[in-house]
């Protein structure tokens, strides 16, 4: 049975207009601020919910909200305080559109604008993992149209940092609700079914920042589809059927002709049943979306983060203007897809210092005479600390979907062991073709790799009148993610190619035809070594040599 809305307090300074909404442990109110005046929605604990508990949960929202207001895409805080009659109370923007929920109910979204919703979005959930902070709950309802009609998240209510302890019973706390005072497939665990990883069906869940990608790839998918990523019309969608499918991986697929297959995969990634196969980071995700945009077209969405870097003041400088502040928003820019084979390919030569002495074992990659590159930007993002990387036809950035088959056994979780499988096998069919048509990442005509790298001894393609390609040298971007190795052939010949693949990741092959390979998607510090073979024009392969940057 639903419960009455609970009478709005009387705060000094506010009229209440009406109330916006309710939840299972709040209501949010409309008020009038007199000085400044404006609207905001005043959040209200319900009385029945005062409790130790739930006084530290709700202070805790408005001090993680507080910490993430500064971003355009994040429901901005004012105020937080306790009422008359004892109630802890939250003053936050008033966003007055609808909910992503409420309008993907009336009609889906067209690609163009959940692309730009997914990077603003990612843009912001990326902001809260820099400050410590797991949002846990990403759905359509807890993202709100802000008075611009950009998204703006909301319902902090069962965050925690990312040092979380999974015996803390904020754990699995019930979720407060925003706006729209939450929704019913909210469930009392404190997560919400439809859109939750796997991972949160476990016995003691431990998310981290790669559940809140998940939560985000589905919250897309959602938007594009009209219903969540894995229920099916005319079948039962209860929570038990939806659990056991989450656990094997049966999303349903999308039955709209305008969807690009590339945003297919970059959504299939980002909610794998196996956490190590999605993007690891909000950003990495933004800038898959980013690639699509710029594949379809459209002009790519900025990604905003915080500057995270806090520089010592120099001596001769004085604490104040010039001083890097740590909560300014800055933006990353948008990486291109992999381009066509240039005309002119890049050649790789020796770093030098100020003095214009080498550095050893350092290279950088130059273009010989062509048409010349845009020029990079005066200043460069920086993110965590580091400039970010400034794209160019040396290092660019490939769209490698995960070609490996997925686990389809269900999870032992507490409620998964009982959900059916009739399901899977149609729906991983399709997942199969995907990642077969994507495995190889590359646009360039007749570069498609015809076989899988293996062992010398086990391709009869590989002969001994094909040399052995050998490492020049290696240059690491900026930002540490993308490393360039800088091959030598000894023997070069018209069309000749260069196959290679990361040496944890054999299956999934690329050709270069330069000998500067750029490998993206670096974690910066990590060790990086790739296989390489020299590939002729008749398809015949070297030897592989295996090279690393360190």
């Amino acid at each position: 049975m639903s419960r009455g809305v609970s009478l709005p307090p009387e705060l000094p300074g506010y009229d209440f207009v009406s109330t916006l909404g309710s939840g299972g442990f709040s209501d949010v109110f409309l008020y009038d601020q007199q000085l400044p005046r404006r609207r905001v929605a005043v959040k209200v604990l319900l009385t029945e919910q005062l409790n130790e508990s739930t006084r530290a949960r709700f202070v805790d929202e408005a001090n993680l909200m507080a910490q993430l207001s500064t971003h355009p895409s994040i429901v901005t805080i004012y105020h937080a305080g306790v009422a008359g009659d004892g109630r802890p109370f939250l003053v936050m923007e008033y966003c007055a559109g609808p909910s992503l929920s409420e309008r993907y109910k009336q009609k889906p979204f067209s690609v163009e604008d959940t692309l730009r919703i997914g990077v603003r979005l990612a843009g912001a959930v990326a902001t809260a993992h820099t400050a410590g902070i797991l949002h846990r709950d990403i759905k359509p309802a807890n993202v709100l149209t802000n008075d611009f009609g950009g998204p703006a998240l909301t319902d902090f209510g069962i965050s925690t940092t990312l040092d979380l302890d999974p015996s803390d019973p904020q754990h699995t706390a019930g979720s407060t609700a925003g706006h729209t005072g939450g929704d019913d497939e909210t469930q009392d665990v404190g997560l919400s079914v439809p859109w939750s990883p796997p991972e949160m069906f476990e016995d003691a869940p431990v998310p981290d920042v790669r559940s809140d990608v998940f939560s985000l790839a589905a919250t897309l998918h959602t938007l594009l589809a009209g219903l969540t990523p894995f229920e099916i019309r005319g079948r039962s969608n209860g929570t038990l059927d939806l659990i056991g499918r989450i656990e094997r991986g049966v999303i349903t697929p999308i039955n709209r002709d305008d969807l690009p297959a590339s945003l297919i995969a970059v959504l299939a990634k980002g909610m794998s049943t196996n956490r190590a196969s999605r993007y690891s980071s909000a950003v990495d995700f933004a800038r898959a979306l980013q690639r699509i945009e710029l594949e379809l077209g459209y002009s790519a969405t900025a990604i905003e983060v915080p500057r995270l870097s806090e520089t010592e003041p120099s001596e001769s400088a004085g604490a104040g203007e010039d001083e890097t502040r740590a909560r300014s928003v800055v933006t990353i820019a948008a990486q291109p897809t992999r381009t066509a084979r240039p005309a002119v390919p890049p050649a790789a030569a020796p770093a030098v210092d100020a003095a214009g002495n080498p550095v050893r074992g350092a290279f950088v990659v130059k273009h010989r005479p062509g048409p010349a590159p845009s020029a990079p930007p005066a200043e460069a993002t920086v993110l965590r600390g580091r400039p970010a990387v400034v794209a160019t036809a040396a290092a660019v950035v490939s769209l490698q979907p995960e070609s490996g088959p997925e686990n389809t056994a269900p999870r032992a979780g507490r409620r998964g062991l009982i959900a059916g499988v009739s399901a899977a096998a149609g729906v991983v069919l399709v997942a199969a073709v995907l990642a077969a048509v994507f495995v190889t990442g590359s646009t360039t005509p007749g570069l498609a790799p015809t076989a899988k790298p293996t062992s010398p001894a086990g391709n009869a393609d590989v002969v001994a009148g094909v040399p052995m390609v050998t490492l020049e040298g290696t240059a690491t971007s900026v930002d540490g993610t993308v490393v360039t190795f800088s091959v030598v052939n000894p023997d070069p010949q018209d069309d000749d190619v260069y196959r290679w693949a990361r040496a944890e990741e054999p299956n999934q092959p690329q050709l270069s035809p330069s000998a500067a390979i750029a490998v993206d998607q670096v974690t910066p510090g990590e060790r990086v070594c790739i296989d390489v073979y020299l590939q002729r024009r008749d398809g015949k392969l070297s030897e592989a040599n295996r090279v690393c940057d360190r």
